[in-house]
C-alpha cells in the first residue's frame, strides 16, 4: 500500500490527463471552408478544360486554325481570315483568296461529291472549315472534265472528304484544290497532285473538329 500512494503521488496528474483526453470535445470540421476549397479547385480545373476547347468549340476562337500541318512543296499556305462565322444564306461574303480557303460561311456544307453545276463559296468554306478538300475546275474540254470525275469516282478518298465542283472564277484550263489555310492551282488533271494534296491534307487542317469532320452525311445536296 505505500508503494501504490507513492505512485500515485509521482504521477499526480495522470488521471486528470486522462479525464481530460476522454472529455475534451472534438473540433468540429469547418464545412464552410471545405465547400470552399472545392468550388476554387472546380474552376481551376474548368478553366483549364474551356481553355483546351477554345480551338474546338464553333467560333470560339474567332478565325483561328492555322495550316500548322502544312506539308513543304504541296500546295501554298494562305492567310487565315480574321472571322469564321454563320452569316444567312445567300448572303455573299467577300474573300481574301480564289477559290476561298477561309472566312465566314453559311448555315450548312455540301455532301461530298461532284457538282458539274458548281456550289457557292460560302456553302464550300463550311466544308473546308471541317477539314474537307474542295477540288474547283474551270477544264477547257469535256474529256478533261470526264478524266477529273472518273479519278475522283475512284479515289479512296473522296467518298469521306471531298467537293468537287465547276468553278468559273478561276482561269479556264485550271484546277484548284482547296483545304483551310492551303491552296495548290495546276494546270489541268495532275492525278498524282491531286492525291498528294488530299493524303497530307484531308481532315487535317480544318478548325472546327480536331480530326476533321467527313462530308458523308448531313449538309446540302445543291
Amino acid at each position: 500500500m505505500p508503494e501504490s500512494r507513492r505512485r500515485r503521488r509521482r504521477n499526480p496528474n495522470r488521471g486528470r490527463a486522462a479525464d481530460m483526453a476522454i472529455t475534451q470535445p472534438r473540433k468540429k470540421t469547418n464545412y464552410w471552408y471545405v465547400a470552399a476549397s472545392a468550388i476554387i479547385a472546380f474552376l481551376v480545373i474548368a478553366g483549364f478544360a474551356i481553355g483546351g476547347l477554345a480551338g474546338v468549340l464553333p467560333g470560339a476562337n474567332g478565325g483561328a486554325g492555322s495550316s500548322a500541318d502544312y506539308v513543304e512543296g504541296v500546295g501554298e499556305v494562305q492567310t487565315i481570315m480574321s472571322t469564321r462565322q454563320h452569316v444567312p444564306e445567300n448572303q455573299n461574303v467577300n474573300y481574301s483568296t480564289t477559290p476561298p480557303t477561309s472566312g465566314d460561311h453559311w448555315d450548312w456544307w455540301a455532301r461530298c461529291g461532284f457538282y458539274a453545276d458548281g456550289l457557292p463559296d460560302e456553302r464550300i468554306v463550311h466544308n473546308l472549315e471541317h477539314g474537307n478538300i474542295v477540288v474547283s475546275y474551270n477544264l477547257a474540254t469535256a474529256e478533261e472534265v470526264a478524266q477529273l470525275k472518273e479519278f475522283m469516282d475512284n479515289f479512296e478518298l473522296a467518298p469521306a472528304w471531298a467537293v468537287t465542283r465547276f468553278y468559273d472564277r478561276i482561269p479556264e484550263g485550271t484546277v484548284a484544290l482547296s483545304a483551310w489555310g492551303v491552296l495548290d492551282t495546276m494546270q489541268g488533271v495532275d492525278e498524282a497532285r491531286i492525291e498528294a494534296f488530299f493524303r497530307h491534307y484531308s481532315g487535317t487542317l480544318g478548325p472546327e473538329f480536331p480530326n476533321g469532320a467527313p462530308c458523308t452525311s448531313s449538309g446540302i445536296t445543291n
